[in-house]
């Protein structure tokens, strides 16, 4: 396999698990000191503490001060400090760490990357602070809300051929989904649509058109007003499960944004989505043997 070219690192290393932040001098700013600038941009951040520091640097790593020049195209790194945010109180659990490759077991609630309001509460901050991996990067996503297996490297040089087996759908994905018991509907079912969401708005939506979300969805188990489901995706569009599942009358159990949207409190880690990523299965582009990872959580059936 060929290798690729590492990715030009930061010149500040991480810090807790974060890497620096950078400013890029617009091609157009006139001639002013740094300080300056950064104060205008930035006004409610202590440049002074930054700068005394040496913690303000150019791209190969060279401390500037307030009075230096700040010509158009300059990249300033540093670190800022991310807000204060409610620890997620589950844990990640590791299926497979060896060769560059990192398979965990993401808990609801925990975002894939950092990300607006959820930067350290993380999977990415989390492991790469707690396993000292800081060339650790997802190949794929999962939802915050979603739980299970998700796909990471922690070789640069790999991440190009595993994130291209999830580009050509060489993955093998299935997800377990609790959500209600329609008696009358009959399964395996397959469930195709047209799958649009609008920049800004936290929900998608079926739209007419030509069908660009396909999803094989079966019944696996009943418990009284409850069932488990059995989802196989073939495409990744934003909320399909939940829309697909939301299609069939029976929206999945704790989903905050189908049929309505919920208002979550911060910090309210009760009443899960009850989706998981199950299992993944893929030809590995290193050794080209079957790879399976299977997580190891539960979706009981019939709890709320």
């Amino acid at each position: 396999m060929a290798r690729r070219r590492t990715a030009t690192r930061p010149p500040l290393p991480l810090r807790d698990g974060l890497g620096p932040d950078r400013i890029r001098v617009p091609d157009d700013h006139p001639a002013t000191a740094l300080g300056v600038h950064l104060r205008a941009v930035a006004p409610e951040d202590d440049w002074d503490a930054r700068f005394a520091a040496g913690e303000v640097v150019n791209r190969t790593g060279r401390p500037l001060g307030p009075a230096d020049a700040c010509p158009p195209g300059l990249l300033v790194y540093f670190y800022r400090e991310p807000p204060v945010e409610d620890p997620v109180p589950f844990e990640v659990d590791v299926l497979h760490h060896a060769d560059g490759l990192l398979v965990v077991d993401k808990p609801h609630f925990l975002a894939t990357i950092p990300r607006g309001r959820h930067i350290r509460e993380s999977v990415v901050v989390r492991l790469r602070r707690e396993l000292d991996v800081p060339d650790l990067v997802p190949v794929h996503r999962l939802d915050r809300m979603t739980a299970g297996v998700l796909v990471c490297t922690t070789d640069p040089r790999l991440r190009k051929p595993y994130q291209q087996l999830f580009e050509q759908r060489r993955v093998v994905k299935e997800y377990e989904a609790v959500a209600g018991h329609a008696p009358g509907r009959e399964f395996p079912c397959t469930v195709r649509s047209r799958i649009a969401k609008r920049h800004g708005e936290p929900t998608a939506r079926e739209v007419p058109g030509e069908p660009n979300a396909h999803t094989e969805i079966d019944l696996i188990e009943v418990a009284g007003e409850h069932a488990r489901y059995r989802l196989l995706p073939t495409t990744g569009r934003t909320h399909q499960l939940r829309l697909h599942m939301w299609s069939l009358g029976v929206p999945v159990v704790g989903d905050d944004f189908y049929p309505t949207l919920r208002d979550r409190a911060p910090g309210d880690f009760t009443d899960p989505l009850r989706l998981l990523a199950r299992s993944v299965r893929f030809p590995d582009p290193v050794t080209g043997e079957t790879r399976v990872f299977t997580s190891r959580r539960t979706l009981p059936v019939g709890t709320r």
